[in-house]
């Protein structure tokens, strides 16, 4: 108990305190800003410049799944996980900005887009295509919210631990001493949770994507600056030595063999994980993201220092969850537990060893860098729920004309108020790997990738085809998933093992995803009509 008493959470619980209360206040100045109109509520009137656009989209890009799930799978996998998907996401996602973002910035302005389902009707002059999207995209979405508010709950409850022992125990069962001094006397991570979708929700209600926009490009200065700083920290507390670089080297060194390596992993899995982070061409939120641009060349600033971010954010997130492995690692507070005390609870590493290894005051700050991290998805994904929501379900129902601008507001805030409820409700049950629902939630956008590439650069995508490339990705998705839940080492271990020349090859679920979406979508667009030529002229003049 004499941890609890020297770290008794206090200070960590006010620096929280204090920096939701700035991100209300910022939101809510945001909202004097507010024109009152649909378009300036869900895209800022197309008026964000290259910097805020670069901070909104990589913000909105590096969720939970980034920080705290990374952290708590190389504790797991070891280092290779960089590998697997930092590395590759900085190019492909730099390239997705680059080949579709600015597409479809161009189709947005020209023909007033402001979600993807919209542009996916217009594009194939199909309802159809709109009604299929809209259930899954919704439906992919909810898991990634998942993500940010299971992992939000886990951060405030490790970073709080010793706040009011007596109000909230956390009893360890079968573990030793009867408490898990990790979590013990922490803020519930219900209570958290609810906490953060709260706050969140206040300045998207009222604040829209420029109050969005506004709190992305705040969130991302702090949990950059202050993830670096957490580095560090961490580094020099479990290394002992004198020189920073001296440091990684000893702690390096501490790190079992199999965790230096991807040596746990095959290379054709390893590999085929490069076809995750080409969900980032599906993402709802992104879209919209891309459509609040003032002109294409806004987006240079994004395309050439995304990757270079990334590497900031994941490196130390990746480091620091592998040096928890090692031997230096100290064994006193013990790592926080999953109930039953028996296994390690991964989603905790990061926020356990900022609680443990820093001082109090400094371990509050980087509490709230890893907070900003995870609201800052969070919002832009609530955003455009609500978004699709009143454009593609209200007013494709019942015509834009219908209501006014006010009234569609409202529906929009409604949609994600009731949004936020669902998804804290089911945040509520036992979900063990942040990083296996990312993986999984990321899995079906890469499956619907193929339909956005082809709608912009295939004359001969008919709505057929895509129409059964949906079916195709959504089915493969659904039994994939099914059998993973199966699998007796759960979700986050689950392959597809092909036998091919007498041995078996390991390859992420994704891959079939993909191709069961792009060979269908192909197959069936060239035995069936094709759009009609006043369509193709629009989308493709230069070749009409």
């Amino acid at each position: 108990m004499m941890y609890l008493a020297m770290h008794n959470g206090v200070p960590q619980f006010i620096i929280i305190l204090v920096y939701l209360g700035l991100l209300l206040a910022l939101g809510l100045f945001s909202s004097r800003l507010f024109r009152g109109t649909k378009e300036d509520y869900q895209v800022a009137s197309h008026s964000i410049g290259p910097f805020l656009l670069l901070m909104s989209m990589f913000g909105t890009t590096m969720t939970a799944f980034a920080l705290v799930g990374s952290s708590g799978e190389a504790f797991r996998e070891g280092i290779g996980v960089y590998g697997m998907l930092a590395s590759s996401s900085g190019i492909i996602h730099s390239l997705c900005f680059f080949l579709i973002g600015v597409k479809v910035w161009r189709f947005a302005r020209a023909h007033n887009y402001t979600t993807q389902i919209e542009f996916f009707r217009d594009r194939l002059n199909n309802n159809l295509v709109g009604w299929l999207l809209f259930p899954i995209l919704v439906g992919m979405i909810i898991p990634y919210l998942l993500v940010g508010v299971i992992s939000a709950g886990g951060v405030v409850q490790a970073l709080t631990a010793g706040l009011a022992p007596d109000m909230f125990p956390v009893p360890l069962e079968g573990g030793p001493g009867g408490i898990d001094p990790a979590v013990h006397g922490g803020i519930p991570a219900w209570l958290g949770s609810l906490t953060i979708c709260t706050v969140v929700l206040v300045y998207v209600f009222f604040g829209g994507m420029r109050g969005t926009t506004w709190a992305n490009t705040f969130q991302t200065l702090v949990f950059m600056i202050l993830g670096v700083v957490t580095f560090f920290v961490i580094a020099n507390k479990l290394g002992k030595q004198d020189s920073f670089f001296e440091n990684l080297r000893v702690l390096g060194e501490s790190i079992p063999e199999e965790g230096k390596t991807r040596v746990a992993m095959s290379k054709t899995k390893f590999f085929t994980y490069l076809m995750i982070p080409l969900s980032v061409g599906m993402f709802p939120h992104l879209f919209q993201h891309w459509m609040t641009a003032k002109k294409a060349s806004t987006f240079k600033l994004s395309v050439i220092c995304h990757p270079l971010f990334i590497m900031i954010v994941w490196v130390p997130c990746v480091l620091v969850g592998v040096w928890a492995t090692g031997e230096l690692m100290p064994t006193k507070p013990p790592l926080p537990r999953l109930p039953g005390g028996d296994l390690v609870d991964a989603n905790k590493v990061l926020p356990f060893l900022v609680k443990t290894q820093t001082a109090p005051i400094l371990g509050g700050f980087l509490a709230a860098g890893i907070l900003a991290a995870i609201m800052s998805s969070l919002d832009s994904q609530f955003l455009c729920i609500g978004t699709m929501f009143n454009n593609d379900v209200v007013n494709h129902t019942f015509g834009e004309d219908r209501f006014s601008d006010k009234q569609q507001v409202l529906f929009t805030r409604l949609f994600i108020v009731g949004i936020v409820a669902i998804t804290y409700l089911l945040s509520l049950g036992n979900v063990r790997s942040v990083f296996a629902l990312g993986v999984w939630c990321f899995s079906g956008f890469s499956a619907l990738f193929p339909l956005v590439v082809a709608a912009l650069y295939w004359r001969g995508l008919t709505a057929s085809g895509a129409i059964a490339g949906i079916l195709a990705a959504i089915s493969s998705w659904s039994y994939l998933f099914y059998h993973g839940t199966l699998d007796p080492e759960g979700l986050s271990k689950y392959v597809l093992r092909l036998p091919i020349g007498g041995e078996t090859y390991e390859v992420m679920p994704v891959v079939a995803m993909v191709f069961s979406t792009l060979i269908a979508m192909v197959v069936v667009s060239m035995v069936t009509p094709k759009p009609p030529k006043e369509t193709l002229a629009k989308f493709f003049p230069d070749q009409a």
